[in-house]
């Protein structure tokens, strides 16, 4: 287990375009692409096949040279790091022992993944990272967790997606709030240029009922926004009852879920932001309506100009 603080002051730094990682590294560099398949009956879509997919970045088609199915599937190539934040501010007193157990639950299902990050967050931003077999270590952390003070979404979101940058695999994190942004240093304008410059995937869980009517649906669509530049998903339960079944909804997404990668044919190292979309091939009957999930770019890997003999 490996607990750090890092400022918030720091954060807006690695807001910046230019200092984006390449997205993985396997001897090349390999766009990573998670992609969900929804059909038109609001279920996840298993079973397709690498033809099935096509990609485009910036309009030019692009070869698929990894696929697989699942995010327990290849793990030796394509390891799964998981990340969980969770509010502990002052306004989730009431319902965070219930929230902590689904969470817990949700986690043990995923025990394949190599390592889980747990990010609590009120007036400060608390990380610590844990193994597989440290699972009950990651168990006591969160129960031990009191609530108190306010909410500084937008830091503990920067600080994870600053320690997601230097982990190859897949990346997906799990975010429980109850409410908006009232602490951090970072802006929302900062914090969404650092998503895009991530492939975290981000399912969020808004637990609104302690806002006001008034904030509720400006709190609402700015968390639809972070999260959709990821591909993940939103959901807004009226009660903790209902924590659950969405934790199973996602489990059953990310059983579905596909791993797409390939190489660009752009060999450009400047920085630049590069449009990326993903659609189904051909017209099979049984995908008509099926819509995609995926993020819609990536900035591309940037190194300075070697210094020239004078």
């Amino acid at each position: 287990m490996r607990p750090y603080l890092m400022c918030p002051l720091a954060l807006a730094m690695f807001a910046s375009p230019l200092q984006a990682q390449p997205v993985f590294r396997s001897g090349v560099d390999l766009v990573h692409l998670g992609v969900t398949v929804v059909g038109k009956d609001g279920q996840p879509v298993s079973g397709l096949r690498a033809e099935d997919f096509v990609i485009q970045e910036e309009g030019r088609e692009q070869g698929i040279a990894y696929f697989t199915r699942g995010l327990d599937n290849d793990l030796e190539t394509m390891p799964l790091h998981l990340g969980v934040l969770f509010d502990t501010s002052g306004s989730m007193d009431r319902d965070a022992g219930f929230a902590k157990t689904a969470a817990i639950k949700f986690l043990r299902d995923l025990n394949f993944a190599v390592d889980m990050t747990l990010v609590s967050f009120d007036t400060e931003v608390r990380v610590s990272r844990f193994g597989q077999s440290e699972f009950p270590r990651l168990v006591e952390r969160l129960r031990g967790q009191e609530t108190g003070g306010m909410t500084a979404l937008y830091d503990a979101l920067g600080v994870y997606l600053d320690g997601a940058f230097a982990q190859d695999g897949r990346k997906v994190l799990l975010l429980y709030t109850d409410g908006g942004d009232t602490r951090s240093r970072m802006r929302l304008r900062e914090l969404l240029d650092l998503v895009r410059a991530s492939d975290v995937t981000v399912y969020a869980i808004g637990f609104q009922t302690q806002l006001r009517v008034a904030d509720r649906m400006m709190e609402r669509l700015r968390l639809e926004e972070i999260v959709g530049l990821t591909g993940g998903q939103c959901y807004f339960p009226d009660s903790v009852d209902e924590l659950d079944e969405i934790y199973a909804q996602i489990r059953d997404e990310l059983a579905a879920r596909y791993s797409l990668g390939y190489v660009s044919t752009d060999p450009t190292t400047d920085g630049a932001w590069r449009r990326v979309t993903v659609t189904l091939a051909g017209a099979r009957p049984e995908l008509e309506g099926a819509r995609i999930r995926a993020r819609n770019g990536y900035f591309a890997p940037y190194f300075e100009d070697a210094p020239r003999d004078r």
